[in-house]
């Protein structure tokens, strides 16, 4: 396990977003997990993560039945540019990780949000809520949806920030997101939609 038994005792009322000293103390006593971390990235009410080295296209051949795995689109590896650049094209679809694993413990929940810089380059960078427990037995990549507004290619660089992971305390999660059928809580690259295991035909 990656989290220790601490509690915060002394924050025991402490309900709402961490600030940096907060993330700094979380990651200390065990109840974050960040691997790598580079201190950094510590902001002021959130922890920046970097864009992972390897990403793909989302490409459908067909109508998509959500409860049909047959049907979903494929998940086509785009290769970096010779310089090592993401190239994302008008309107594509691309999933890609974070550089940074991530474990929660069942007493913080996350909300991944892009930064204000790519939007004002037409970039829309998307993830959504971290659950508690999220990986907490070795910590999981984040999968980054990555969409290009524009009419011409973006060039993305990984190992660069990407977007921003708030994290909240919170009363302690009786289950943890890891303990939930069809999660994502142990992924260490991108995977497939896992909605077809509980979406049933009609």
């Amino acid at each position: 396990m990656l989290f220790s038994s601490l509690t915060w005792r002394s924050r025991a009322k402490y309900r709402g977003v961490l600030t940096d000293r907060a993330i700094r103390r979380s990651r200390a006593n065990g109840e974050l997990f960040v691997e790598p971390f580079d201190p950094a990235l510590v902001r002021p009410a959130s922890l920046s993560l970097r864009l992972g080295a390897e990403a793909f296209s989302l490409q459908s051949q067909r109508t998509v039945d959500v409860a049909d795995r047959t049907t979903h689109p494929d998940l086509v590896a785009k290769s970096l540019d010779a310089r090592g650049r993401l190239v994302v094209e008008p309107g594509e679809l691309v999933l890609a990780p974070t550089w940074e694993r991530i474990g929660l413990s069942k007493k913080l929940v996350g909300l991944v949000d892009g930064i204000s810089d790519y939007a004002r380059l037409g970039v829309s960078v998307l993830c959504g809520q971290v659950s508690p427990g999220f990986g907490m037995e070795r910590g999981a990549v984040l999968t980054l949806e990555i969409v290009n507004h524009l009419r011409h290619p973006v060039l993305l660089y990984p190992g660069a920030r990407i977007c921003n992971l708030m994290l909240f305390a919170s009363p302690e999660s009786e289950q943890a997101y890891g303990a939930m059928p069809h999660n994502y809580s142990n992924d260490q690259a991108v995977v497939a939609s896992r909605l077809a295991d509980h979406v049933r035909y009609n």
